[in-house]
């Protein structure tokens, strides 16, 4: 590299000194038209190749720069959001989050009681708050602005801060997987339903390794795979001791309407409490 770049300034030097110096002899040219015109073509070769030198030594020799980069990014999440809440809720009472799938995106909070706890209550009681935010068309779900809606409703209701659980079905299974392993020490239990999973959770495997999870999915489903569930149950099964994957062999997508309509899930959830997984 040094001596390519004396090469390239010898040459530089060279071109300037016959730019300056090399002139035709005057006396063997008697027509001093014809020595003008001779004269400004030679000093035009002789600059075209100054600068020619010139570009090629600036590209030619590799060079470092430094510098500083400051931004700043800013997001806004709105949901609308359905909130049940017990009767006679004054003492603490457990919170169950639901996110729901793809198909109930966007303002008519309705959709939120198509699938899941929502439609169960509708004909059995369930003894706490269920929280079902609704996210917007064309959105998918935010781990950060999640956690804040659930921090907003603990404040403002007597829940249980060692009793709150977390589902979700199709892209909410999703949602579910990705806020968990975001905020891990908020979540008594979770339990994913034809869930997508993501790289990280993959990675991280251990990171929810004390939360007690039941994995649910179904064999033919052509939406997402069995295989996410299967691997990230395989990933969490040598550090979780509280784990299970049940594949429902004749089910397609729709694994969840059979979970969410039997009362023992909801007894498995609620019977999970952080203070009593933590004393352990």
């Amino acid at each position: 590299m040094f001596i390519r770049a004396f090469l390239l300034a010898f040459l530089i030097i060279h071109s300037v000194l016959i730019f300056i110096f090399e002139r035709p002899d005057q006396k063997n040219i008697p027509d001093y038209t014809m020595l003008k015109l001779n004269l400004t073509l030679l000093q035009m070769r002789h600059l075209l190749l100054f600068f020619i030198l010139l570009s090629v030594s600036a590209n030619g020799i590799a060079q470092e720069t430094s510098g500083s980069f400051t931004t700043t990014t800013e997001q806004t999440f709105s949901y609308g959001y359905l909130l049940h809440k017990p009767a006679g809720a004054k003492e603490k009472r457990p919170l169950l989050v639901f996110l729901h799938g793809k198909g109930e995106r966007g303002t008519d909070l309705e959709k939120l009681k198509i699938h899941g706890p929502l439609k169960y209550i509708k004909n059995k009681p369930l003894d706490a708050y269920v929280l079902a935010p609704q996210c917007p068309d064309n959105a998918y779900w935010d781990s950060e602005s999640l956690f804040r809606l659930i921090q907003k409703i603990v404040a403002e209701n007597p829940i249980d801060p060692d009793r709150i659980y977390l589902t979700g079905l199709s892209m909410g299974g999703w949602g579910a997987w990705n806020l968990a392993f975001a905020h891990p020490e908020m979540f008594a239990a979770l339990v994913p339903i034809a869930g997508y999973v993501d790289r990280i959770p993959v990675v991280e495997n251990c990171k929810i390794a004390h939360i007690p999870t039941r994995i649910f999915h179904g064999l033919l489903d052509e939406v997402v795979d069995v295989f996410y569930s299967a691997e990230i149950y395989k990933k969490l099964k040598p550090c979780n001791p509280n784990l299970s994957l049940t594949i429902f062999e004749d089910a397609h997508h729709d694994s969840w309407t059979r979970v969410y309509e039997d009362p023992a899930i909801y007894d498995w959830m609620f019977a999970q409490v952080k203070s009593k997984r933590n004393s352990k």
